[in-house]
């Protein structure tokens, strides 16, 4: 099916950047924190895994992977300038992979296949422990860092000012995953797709405004700040 090969193109694009991250921020790490070089070895790793796994699936029956757009490229691209460790990982893994792990759901539950809703269940274990650690490294930074909050904030105000003139999510991955909830081209049926998307969405911000709540933000910091992330999901 075409919405699945647009989608699974749509995670190869983002993981490839989920990729190139945590082996980027290896190199600054000091060799005596030897646990945090092992995860993020791990998490590049698993990275490579998804990549592979996502372009089998895209490709298993032949023919061409799917569309990429200016908007998705950019706001990737828009992650891999940050060079600080920890605003690095926050953008990364509390907020795009965070988000992730909803869309993985979501994917779960509406794939036209066993494969896809396998590989969808899989995958969102692995990213679970990604964003795991990123919660559990800026928990601890904030506590011992008073300006920790402050950066993060204007990370996510820089990023969200750098992407205004873009687009965002590419439609023709909005559409696919219209269609895959919807399991049919009856208007009712693409219907009750559009409304999954909806609270698909609505789940991605209630989980991003927990996360950021565990962090020390106030609720309606949270949900502003919530509200600034990509359209790009990542």
């Amino acid at each position: 099916m075409a919405a699945v090969v647009q989608v699974m193109t749509y995670l190869v694009e983002n993981e490839q950047a989920a990729l190139v991250i945590p082996g980027r921020l290896l190199v600054q790490v000091h060799p005596h924190f030897r646990e945090v070089l092992q995860l993020l070895a791990v998490q590049a790793a698993d990275e490579a895994r998804h990549v592979e796994v996502f372009t089998r699936r895209a490709l298993l029956r032949g023919g061409e992977m799917g569309t990429s757009s200016v908007g998705g490229r950019a706001s990737l691209a828009s992650l891999l300038t940050e060079p600080d460790f920890s605003v690095a990982s926050f953008l990364l893994s509390v907020l795009g992979e965070g988000s992730f792990l909803n869309l993985l759901s979501f994917l779960e539950r509406h794939a036209p296949d066993p494969v896809t809703r396998r590989i969808s269940r899989l995958v969102r274990q692995d990213e679970a422990r990604h964003v795991a650690f990123g919660v559990g490294h800026l928990e601890h930074r904030a506590a011992v860092d008073p300006l920790l909050h402050g950066r993060l904030r204007a990370a996510v105000e820089r990023r969200h000012d750098a992407l205004t003139g873009t687009a965002g999510l590419n439609q023709d991955v909005s559409d696919s995953l219209v269609l895959l909830a919807a399991g049919s081209w009856a208007p009712g049926d693409i219907a009750r797709g559009w409304q999954a998307v909806q609270r698909l969405r609505n789940e991605m911000d209630e989980g991003r405004r927990h996360r950021l709540g565990r962090l020390g933000f106030p609720d309606d910091e949270a949900a502003a700040l919530s509200a600034l992330h990509t359209r790009n999901f990542m």
